[in-house]
């Protein structure tokens, strides 16, 4: 897999969490718990599985700076 299309997979990972993030603040509605239950282990894997990606993201950070220097 390709640097771009792994960047790609895991922004959409995260724009996900950060919709749920969003829903949860402003409605007190959690997607991911509601589509997978209520912490299940389908849940847990879904939360982790976002969270690892936004650690992942944090390269995008050096990779976006060297590329304008």
């Amino acid at each position: 897999m390709n640097t771009r299309a792994l960047d790609y997979t895991l922004l959409t990972l995260v724009i996900i969490g950060a919709i749920n993030w969003g829903l949860t603040g402003l409605f007190h509605f959690d997607l991911i718990a509601w589509i997978f239950g209520s912490y299940t282990w389908w849940a847990r894997i879904i939360y982790l599985i976002i969270g690892i990606a936004g650690i992942l993201l944090i390269s995008l950070y050096g990779r976006i700076r060297s590329a304008t220097q």
